[in-house]
């Protein structure tokens, strides 16, 4: 069926987002004054990144994001994984610890271990990080409504081990608003997630100074079908929401932004995603100066971690998905990414084997030590392309920042379902270029297959549900069920009231209170989010 104008114009603008010209020249950066608009490396508008010296200092911190059945078998890939160079541990949980229900909820059924490593109780956690220096390594969790109860579990367990909160370090993702946009998976409404979250930041600008409170996410925007430009327009716009939430409890913004951290997907455009991170760092350090007054240096430095795009994989022809793999790790550290997981080939099918998920991570060491990539900063600085690029990312970013501003917030965005409808359009308009082949995926729309060639794939045993809810079974019987009781009603007042909820979530989970449990007083007091639905 043949295309109207509108209707091309419109693809045109969510799928492409913004025209390519077949020639650059110094017309086209004539304006830029390399000082004020993009100065040097460490120095903002951090346009060169994040620290002076780059990959010349220290390299990218290298993660494969893993999890998955019951906290043994996760523990054995992490310590599998160390051995083979791998930098930093990055946690995937299931889908009920997600939801915060416990693997022995009705609506955990089935889904236990699968999609992630199932943690119910502190005794989990301890099985999780058996062995592991908590002081000696970096720990990402990819977590979001019960994220202060997975990082009240880490906490008490570096404790157990004698390690004092001051001396971990990691990230925990903490970003709910992007749920509301694109993962779906939440439990409480945004206003008393903010809270949640607020109450995250203070604690941790206290006690866990090392930590990064919150990682904000535009991966998952970008998997649920955004553009590059609405990526970065709404993950920005989201940092925007919680810096202006951290100021109304009363935080000065010096105290927490320069913990924050952000989440990027690298997709497969090579020169589209070099110059969305580069303009990233950018808007960051003018929103902070400008916008919100911020006086320390770092408060301005946006630091971000980056992973492949797994929206991009195909199951047909699996291996060709290393290839697109290292192009897309290889923009992501020309784009200045001070952490990276690449995605391994066979994660469109299932978990990814060991096999697998070792070629995923050698890729990153090749860039790292064959390719001469790291030899220089910002290597493509001063290009007319990648200048000019970078340049339109930011104007584009800036004008759907107006758009949300007039909705009242992002906040305000998300309740009047705006992002989520500019991502339907997207997603909607990328997939029928696919099927009018006027974007080429090789091995799906052209050069295909009769047949492929079936991979070997990583199963998750049934048996996995069954001993984790066992173990649960048995934690409840032995634990102290008044200590519980007291944990879980102290708890509940001061949600009802003003207190911080960290140190009484610390105090729950240090009485093997479970992760579901804790969510259900929360739900009791704040209710559950319903969806907008959107047409």
């Amino acid at each position: 069926m043949k295309t109207t104008t509108k209707e091309r114009l419109e693809k045109f603008i969510t799928v492409s987002n913004m025209p390519i010209k077949r020639l650059y020249t110094p017309s086209d950066i004539k304006d830029q004054d390399y000082l004020k608009d993009i100065g040097l490396p460490g120095q903002s508008p951090f346009v060169r990144g994040a620290h002076p010296t780059m990959y010349r200092g220290r390299l990218w911190t290298m993660r494969q994001f893993a999890g998955y059945g019951a906290a043994e078998d996760t523990n054995l890939r992490f310590k599998y994984l160390l051995k083979e160079g791998q930098t930093g541990l990055s946690v995937a949980f299931d889908i009920p610890t997600l939801m915060g229900y416990d693997s022995d909820h009705p609506k955990s059924k089935g889904e236990v271990g699968r999609c992630g490593v199932a943690i119910d109780t502190m005794a989990d956690m301890e099985i999780l990080f058996k062995d592991i220096p908590l002081d000696k390594v970096t720990t990402s969790m990819t977590i979001n409504a019960p994220a202060a109860m997975l990082l009240a579990m880490y906490i008490a367990v570096a404790e157990k081990n004698g390690i004092s909160p001051d001396k971990i370090g990691g990230t925990i993702q903490n970003d709910i608003l992007k749920e509301y946009i694109a993962q779906k998976e939440w439990i409480f409404p945004p206003r008393p997630s903010l809270r949640i979250i607020t109450d995250i930041f203070k604690y941790c600008a206290e006690y866990v100074p090392q930590w990064n409170t919150i990682s904000i996410s535009g991966y998952h925007i970008r998997e649920a079908g955004a553009s590059a430009v609405q990526e970065l327009a709404f993950t920005l716009a989201d940092g925007i929401a919680y810096v202006e939430a951290g100021i109304e409890a009363g935080l000065d913004v010096d105290t927490f932004a320069p913990r924050l951290s952000f989440f990027f997907n690298s997709h497969i455009d090579f020169f589209e995603e070099i110059a969305k991170l580069r303009a990233a760092r950018r808007i960051w350090a003018r929103v902070m100066k400008e916008r919100f007054r911020a006086k320390d240096p770092m408060s301005l430095r946006l630091r971000f971690h980056t992973q492949t795009a797994g929206c991009s994989l195909t199951a047909q022809q699996p291996e060709n998905n290393i290839v697109r793999v290292a192009i897309q790790a290889l923009a992501a550290v020309i784009g200045g990414t001070q952490s990276l997981h690449t995605n391994s080939m066979d994660e469109v099918l299932a978990l990814p084997t060991e096999k697998a998920v070792t070629v995923a991570l050698r890729t990153q060491q090749i860039i790292a030590y064959e390719s001469g990539i790291t030899d220089t900063i910002d290597p493509f600085a001063g290009s007319y392309f990648v200048e000019s690029l970078t340049n339109k990312m930011e104007e584009e970013t800036y004008r759907y920042f107006e758009k949300i501003d007039e909705l009242g917030g992002m906040v305000a965005a998300i309740e009047k379902a705006f992002p989520q409808k500019e991502i339907i359009k997207s997603a909607y308009w990328y997939q029928k270029a696919i099927e009018r082949e006027e974007r080429i995926i090789v091995g799906v729309n052209k050069y295909v297959e009769e047949e492929d060639v079936p991979i070997k794939t990583l199963k998750i045993d049934h048996e996995v549900e069954k001993r984790q809810v066992a173990r649960l079974k048995d934690i409840k019987k032995k634990r102290n069920k008044k200590a519980v009781t007291s944990a879980l009603n102290r708890l509940q007042q001061a949600a009802e009231g003003k207190d911080n909820l960290m140190p009484h979530i610390l105090n729950a989970v240090r009485t093997y209170t479970t992760c579901g449990e804790i969510c259900n007083v929360l739900r009791k007091v704040f209710g559950e989010y319903r969806e907008v639905v959107v047409y």
